[in-house]
């Protein structure tokens, strides 16, 4: 008989500790182990219990999420799931979660909700089936960034003058707000123009993408529709809504929309990357990162037929090697390699695969 997923609820709503008892409770596979009102009652139940995956408020008494959850991962590394309202402040906390060593975020519901329960009850067990199955959390190396304030390169001067030819688009999901720090780390001021797809929250894409805007030595931006894809810009779909290219002379700009998500998420990295197989071909690199799922395998699969150069997050890196295993068992991928490796082979490939 398999073991049930231990869980341990910190939340100072008794509202919302009672809500997610009664949710998770309601699965087989799930046992909630204990619950805690603050981090002091979080930590010791924490050790007591030893459960499986911690889902944490940000905002308590006594010690704030942030605090709490950097000792949690020096002293006792736990599977985290970070849980925050949707509010500009609070996705600022919760990436800093992330950071930090948290899997996963979820939005909080009203506490008034009712209609909207189910398609909550159903996202709250899969996040923690999800990242149970993650690796364990491990202290995370501050990344070595060069010039990482100024701009060198503005796609608004000069990029503006000339035609984007190569395209770099990435489907990224649990696990990928860090791992895209790595890759973005290895990759020079004059990227090539960058579309990514990372399975977030509304609003906490933008807070990200300002984030990484700040890290950089070129811009990163969350898209908005008829955003132009140029050499130094790179543009993350916005939580909700769909992101495509499409061609427009020399340009490719963006297209948003919010058709019904797919592989249950929206954005989803597979409309992105159809359309980059439709329009870029050959000119394409394509990237998947650590998540859970399948979504962006049929999309590259369609890329490396229209000519692109695809490559693959390993196992041993991934937090969750689901995405790029399927895109691996599809035939997609022309090469598996250590996140850290990944951005030398585009710079490689980016050469090797030069328009003149």
């Amino acid at each position: 008989m398999q073991q049930k997923i231990r869980v341990l609820l910190v939340d100072d709503s008794a509202v919302i500790r009672t809500m997610l008892q009664k949710i998770l409770s309601s699965d087989p596979d799930i046992e909630v182990v204990g619950t805690a009102p603050d981090p002091y009652v979080g930590r010791e139940k924490l050790v007591a219990l030893k459960p499986d995956v911690m889902i944490l408020d940000i905002e308590m008494p006594k010690m704030d999420g942030i605090t709490f959850l950097t000792k949690v991962m020096e002293h006792f590394p736990t599977r985290t799931i970070i849980f925050s309202s949707l509010s500009l402040e609070r996705s600022e906390v919760a990436l800093k979660c992330l950071e930090v060593g948290a899997i996963d975020t979820m939005a909080k519901p009203a506490i008034d909700v009712s209609k909207g329960v189910m398609a909550f009850k159903d996202e709250l067990i899969a996040k923690v089936k999800m990242v149970a199955k993650s690796k364990l959390p491990t202290k995370k190396k501050s990344l070595s960034l060069v010039n990482p304030v100024a701009k060198t390169h503005s796609p608004s001067s000069g990029a503006l003058l000339r035609t984007t030819h190569q395209i770099l688009a990435v489907a990224s999901s649990t696990g990928g707000t860090e791992a895209l720090k790595v890759l973005l780390s290895g990759l020079p001021a004059d990227i090539p123009g960058t579309v990514i797809v990372q399975h977030m929250p509304a609003v906490f894409t933008k807070t990200y993408a300002e984030h990484l805007n700040k890290m950089f030595p070129f811009e990163v931006k969350e898209a908005e529709d008829g955003d132009k894809v140029l050499p130094g810009r790179v543009l993350i779909a916005p939580g909700d809504f769909h992101m495509e290219i499409v061609r427009s002379g020399g340009y490719y700009n963006v297209k948003l929309h919010q058709q019904p998500a797919m592989h249950g998420v929206r954005p989803a990295a597979d409309y992105l990357l159809k359309s980059v197989a439709h329009y870029a071909g050959s000119n394409a690199i394509g990237i998947v990162l650590t998540g859970m799922g399948k979504d962006g395998a049929q999309g590259l699969l369609e890329m490396k037929k229209a000519g692109s150069y695809n490559l693959a997050q390993n196992e041993e890196t991934c937090v969750i090697f689901g995405m790029p295993k399927v895109a691996i068992e599809c035939g997609a991928i022309d090469k598996v390699m250590p996140l850290d490796e990944i951005a030398g082979e585009v710079i490689k490939q980016m050469d090797v695969r030069k328009v003149s």
